[in-house]
């Protein structure tokens, strides 16, 4: 009774992997190899801009972000500035960022000498992979992360969850114990054999890294997710902090005030002293007059190990400040979340890994594939044609 329950249980996960994979093949390859062009972009792109990010630095202090802005406003017809990024090396350029238009287009950004604000140019490589991203992230269906194409993305990773387990299930050797059963491809097959072999060890391979891919990745995909990752791993101030109340309506009486970044970076300078290495300043982008300002550590390494301040704008008022280092642990986890999807968390070796194993995801999809259509086959050349049968077949 128990082996013919086990053998029905395999035979509906033998279904529902297959048809998952039929159905999401295509889409996986191309989320997996838009993520693995990503893997190592921001080398590519500081290789590509290594003769726009350096300046000779001077004697001659550095303009302060809101004269630089307005200088380079009075140089040429740009659009509204909505970022910029500073940083305590003195031969760092100043990397300005714009606004998105009326049609919804951003201009590319800009890097800009940070004594004198002369354009030094617009960094190559931009363009494309902000065009590779928002495939990767939206499959390049419009308003981005506010349409479709979030959940979208979503619900394949999650169908890519439901492949990985059954398909852990349904090649679970009979002696679990050997490395050999688990890792080994057995490479002098050939036809149906190699395919399976392939599929099937290849995928125990990679295996730990789709897992982490995917429960990464989802934090990105749904609220409801993101809001069950923060209960479990940060404090209860923190998850109640999640939603912050929208920021409360300027009176009528008058006009919203004009914003600029002095007061905040004042500010700022004041409260990191010299222990930050770049900043990244951006300007509300409704009504509010609260700048965000995230910083880097001299010595910091990821992406995502870093501090955060919110500043009023027109006070310089310090309303908050989130350290990295002030959180707990599984509040690090959910700040390194990013690094952590694309394997940055263990430096270039593991973004290199993360990379190998989503270039080898159209594998399991034309193996698959080719799987499928022999088992066809089979049933085709094992069903006796009618008119071959004779009376007590």
């Amino acid at each position: 009774m128990a082996a013919r329950l086990g053998r029905t249980i395999k035979a509906v996960l033998f279904q529902v992997h297959s048809i998952a994979g039929l159905v999401l093949a295509l889409l996986l390859s191309l989320v997996a190899l838009t993520g693995a062009i990503m893997s190592f972009e921001d080398e590519i792109v500081d290789h590509l801009n290594a003769g726009i990010m350096q300046v000779a630095p001077r004697q001659a202090p550095a303009l302060m972000p809101d004269e630089l802005v307005a200088r380079l406003k009075a140089a040429q017809d740009l659009g509204k500035v909505s970022a910029v990024t500073l940083s305590s090396d003195p031969s760092a350029a100043v990397h300005v960022r714009f606004a998105r238009d009326e049609r919804g287009d951003r201009p590319t950004s800009l890097y800009v000498d940070p004594y004198d604000a002369r354009v030094l140019g617009s960094p190559r490589g931009e363009a494309f992979f902000a065009t590779v991203r928002r495939l990767h992230r939206w499959l390049l269906i419009p308003d981005d992360g506010k349409g479709w194409g979030r959940p979208i993305t979503g619900t394949i990773a999650l169908g890519l969850i439901v492949m990985l387990v059954s398909g852990l299930v349904l090649r679970w050797p009979r002696r679990a114990g050997s490395v050999k059963m688990w890792l080994k491809p057995n490479l002098g097959l050939s036809g149906r054999g190699l395919h399976r072999s392939l599929h099937t060890v290849i995928g125990t391979w990679v295996l730990p890294v789709y897992l982490t891919m995917t429960l990464t990745g989802l934090y990105f995909s749904f609220e409801w997710y993101k809001d069950g990752v923060t209960w479990l791993l940060a404090r209860p101030h923190v998850t109640a902090a999640k939603m912050p109340a929208k920021p409360p309506r300027l009176a009528n009486s008058g006009p919203v005030p004009s914003i600029g970044f002095d007061p905040a970076w004042t500010t700022f300078q004041r409260e990191e002293g010299g222990r930050f290495s770049r900043a990244l300043l951006t300007l509300p982008g409704g009504p509010g007059t609260t700048i965000r300002i995230r910083s880097w550590g001299k010595a910091s390494l990821l992406e995502t190990t870093r501090d955060e301040f919110r500043i009023d704008a027109v006070t310089g008022q310090l309303a908050s400040a989130e350290r990295f280092t002030d959180k707990t642990f599984g509040e690090k986890i959910i700040a390194a979340i990013y690094d952590i999807h694309r394997g940055a968390i263990l430096g270039w070796p593991g973004k290199l890994a993360f990379m190998m194993a989503a270039i080898l995801m159209p594998l399991f999809s034309v193996t698959g594939i080719l799987l499928y259509l022999s088992r066809r086959k089979l049933r085709r050349a094992a069903q006796t044609p009618l008119g071959r049968l004779v009376p007590g077949e």
